[in-house]
């Protein structure tokens, strides 16, 4: 079973990203982002995906341009996120075989970027949009586009974002801070993975 919960590691050291990602994965998540202005992104990139390759999508975030897609997919991430709705990116992704997660935050952006060639599309930031934003932008978007809320997502929010359409979301803080250990990533995910269970059940 894959959990639409995608876990951002913003500031996880190489070091300690198998251990983090293996917490994750042993709770019910495998869609695990490490953002491009973490410590050595890609080193952990790449130690994640060669060990858990297999069990989760290895990916990163903050992905601002082309240049920055090669080297993901040379590291074996399998999707980009990015802050933005650039297109280039996106196609760049497209091209790649990765996953295109762009950022938006209006409709228009929200349509420019599926005209690129998005797969999702990453409603942020979310607590400032909020789930009434995205159910009012749910009314004019194609119905079958994955929006994933990022920004602000918690246990607590879940229910209302999906209420309000979104198919997934991103959570950082609620999962790791710099700093964490295994355990306590694990301890997190758990609390986490349950209570998206009960909302999407």
């Amino acid at each position: 079973m894959t959990r639409n919960i995608m876990a951002i590691l913003r500031g996880v050291e190489p070091d300690h990203a198998v251990a983090i990602a293996a917490a994750l994965i042993d709770a019910g998540i495998t869609i695990i982002e490490v953002p491009l202005n973490s410590p050595e992104p890609l080193v952990s990139i790449r130690r994640m995906a060669a060990t858990h390759g297999e069990q989760a999508r290895i990916g990163a975030g903050t992905v601002l341009t082309p240049d920055q897609v090669s080297e993901v997919a040379a590291a074996g991430g399998t999707f980009v996120v990015s802050p933005n709705m650039e297109p280039e990116v996106i196609r760049a992704t497209g091209r790649h075989g990765l996953t295109s997660y762009p950022g938006v935050m209006t409709p228009t952006e929200c349509f420019s970027a599926l005209a690129a060639g998005a797969d999702a599309l990453k409603l942020f930031p979310g607590e400032i949009i909020g789930p009434a934003g995205l159910k009012a932008m749910r009314a004019v978007l194609p119905g079958d586009v994955p929006v994933w809320a990022v920004g602000g997502v918690s246990d607590g929010t879940l229910s209302d974002w999906f209420a309000a359409g979104a198919r997934g979301v991103g959570v950082g803080s609620a999962l790791f801070k710099p700093g964490d250990t295994a355990e306590t990533v694990a301890a997190k995910a758990r609390l986490f993975v349950a209570r998206y269970d009960e909302v999407t059940a």
